[in-house]
């Protein structure tokens, strides 16, 4: 027995080693694909640098996209778009550009200036007050055009409003490179939270917590006492209406099962991260909250905003039902508001168009209760009726049929005669132009007004990217209003059968939605063309090409880097421009 347990240990340590040794292969690759991506990024930021002068363009609507930035103008009446992604079904489009959305005139105009951020989703931005207005921004992601590879960024930057200028700060102390994270703005203070780091062959969620101070501009991690979140990304993280902390509700992350298998949690619990003590000896707590009201059902890919009078609004999202490697999700076009000093959920009713008629006799005969709240609206219209589930059906001209499910919220119920169910059938109607079902919208909200722009949704294995954008008032709680209007019939996808490469090309430029993109592709490619890099010579090997021509891409990679990053760093992205380079033009 001895003996065999001896064996036995030698194989558990064996298994260990090569399980070790498996690890650090996989830190290698994943090092090496993120060099190569970042060499692509490097590619991208010497056109970015060409910018020299601020063009503001008036435009129609951004183009389709999900995982961007919608934030409210601390100042104006305006709406600021950032980054996102976009998916054609064969290639991965990363957004770095800016926009900004006038809510009194309906008109979009995209903003170039000099020095942006690099191409990113899965970002956070938030808006400051402080100094003319900011827009501070911090990590993200880029993909390689499969979407196969990931670059994780941990940057951080700010959008000087007043002043139309991109600023990146550079400070130690940062969290790791991640996306899916969340951030909020708490008194002077800048918190964030979890996220995730993913490679092509191995991935890790995170629960840590960071402060960055909008007056010393410094980092800080936060070491919270109490039992915090498990580790996740894409949860709701809302501030206190006093500031003293923040909410955290659900979120998402995923380990590996058998047979390396990834398996998703969709997370639905709730915790209050609350500081205490002065700032010189400030400490943070975690504890766990179990809210009231009619909860939400589980989730993840939801929207989320902060509205009047300390709520927190969710919309939308995708429950995944997972069976072995297939995966199928049901998608959502509710919306819940979480009342943060009672600690209490409850899904928005709407009340629709009333007739004049129906709101005189509702004055004589509740006048005296004067408005209610949107709480109360909402607990008596759940009571009188139940929301109630449509099922639409579009058939696109490829022939793909796209089934959509709408929840109507169901109508309030005043009197038991004909005529006024009549009227509620009328203001039932007159609700029926709503979102449709969809996950990584984008939401914010200004003049408690609920905005809510694009994001997608899934029919088999096809991808419905949207660019529409509708409006709510939370005070009213009538009716969604649109804004821009997209027509689903309108949507490109590229199988894997689709012909030629150059006809791929063209679909996807006609995807991304307008001659906007066009011109830029074509104005990159030019622009590509006068940078006169080293050509290949023919019957040239990788390794010969490299050799023959570091000292150009080293250089290269020094101008987009700048003077502070290390020699070693800036070596290895010249080396991966050069390979990423020769690769193209095989």
């Amino acid at each position: 027995m001895g003996k065999k347990g001896k064996k036995d240990q030698k194989k558990v340590k064996g298994a260990e080693k090569t399980a070790a040794k498996m690890d650090k292969k996989i830190s290698k690759r994943s090092k090496r694909e993120e060099e190569d991506l970042a060499a692509l990024i490097a590619e991208f930021q010497s056109l970015d640098a060409k910018k020299t002068t601020v063009v503001e363009t008036a435009c129609p609507p951004p183009s389709p996209r999900l995982n961007a930035s919608l934030s409210a103008h601390p100042d104006k009446d305006e709406l600021i778009l950032f980054g996102g992604e976009f998916f054609n079904g064969k290639k991965t489009y990363l957004y770095n550009d800016l926009f900004f959305y006038n809510i009194k005139k309906n008109t979009w105009v995209k903003s170039d200036i000099p020095n942006p951020p690099p191409r990113r989703c899965a970002h956070q931005a938030v808006v400051v007050p402080q100094a003319g207005g900011q827009l501070w921004v911090f990590g993200g992601e880029f993909a390689s055009p499969d979407g196969e590879q990931f670059y994780h960024y941990k940057d951080l930057w700010v959008l000087h409003l007043s002043t139309n200028t991109w600023e990146q700060i550079k400070v130690p102390g940062a969290p790791s490179g991640r996306s899916g994270h969340r951030m909020v703005l708490s008194k002077r203070q800048l918190l964030l939270f979890g996220g995730f780091h993913e490679s092509a062959r191995d991935f890790i969620y995170y629960n840590d917590v960071h402060a960055f101070s909008l007056d010393s501009f410094t980092w800080s991690r936060l070491s919270p006492s109490g039992t915090g979140p498990s580790p996740r990304s894409a949860c709701q993280m809302t501030s206190t209406p006093d500031s003293s902390g923040v909410i955290i509700y659900g979120g998402y992350s995923k380990v590996k099962a058998k047979k390396d298998v990834e398996k998703g949690t969709i997370h639905s619990d709730m915790f209050l991260l609350k500081r205490d003590g002065k700032e010189e000896q400030e400490k943070w707590l975690w504890s766990r909250v179990s809210p009231s009201g009619s909860k939400p059902p589980a989730r993840s890919g939801f929207s989320l905003a902060v509205g009047p009078t300390g709520r927190a609004l969710l919309f939308g999202g995708v429950c995944d039902e997972e069976e072995d490697e297939t995966l199928e999700g049901d998608f959502y076009n509710d919306l819940y508001l979480y009342d943060i000093n009672k600690h209490r959920w409850f899904p928005a009713q709407l009340k629709g168009c009333k007739s004049e008629k129906k709101k005189r006799r509702r004055g004589k005969k509740g006048g005296e209760q004067g408005e209610r709240s949107e709480e109360g609206q909402a607990e008596e219209g759940a009571a009188a009726q139940g929301p109630v589930e449509v099922i639409k059906e579009i058939v696109t001209e490829d022939g793909t049929v796209m089934t959509i499910k709408e929840i109507i919220p169901g109508t309030q119920v005043e009197e038991e005669s004909e005529e006024e169910e009549e009227e509620d059938e009328e203001g039932a109607s007159a609700i029926l132009v709503e979102p449709c079902a969809r996950s990584s919208a984008m939401a914010t909200v200004k003049y408690g007004k609920l905005y809510l722009y694009g994001g997608m949704f899934e029919v088999g294995d096809r991808q419905f990217t949207l660019n529409d954008l509708y409006c709510l008032d939370l005070h009213k709680m009538d009716q969604w209003e649109v804004l821009v209007e997209m027509d689903p019939k309108t949507q490109e996808w590229l199988d894997d059968w689709s012909d030629s490469e150059g006809d791929e090309e063209g679909d996807e430029e006609e995807a991304k939605g307008g001659d906007d993109e066009e011109e830029e592709s074509e104005e990159e490619g030019d622009e590509q063309d006068e940078e006169d890099h080293p050509p290949v010579q023919p019957g040239e090997a990788l390794e010969d090409f490299q050799s023959r021509t570091e000292q150009y891409w080293v250089g290269l990679a020094r101008a987009n880097m700048g003077p502070e990053a290390k020699d070693t760093k800036v070596q290895k992205v010249g080396i991966a421009m050069a390979k990423v380079f020769y690769e193209d033009k095989q």
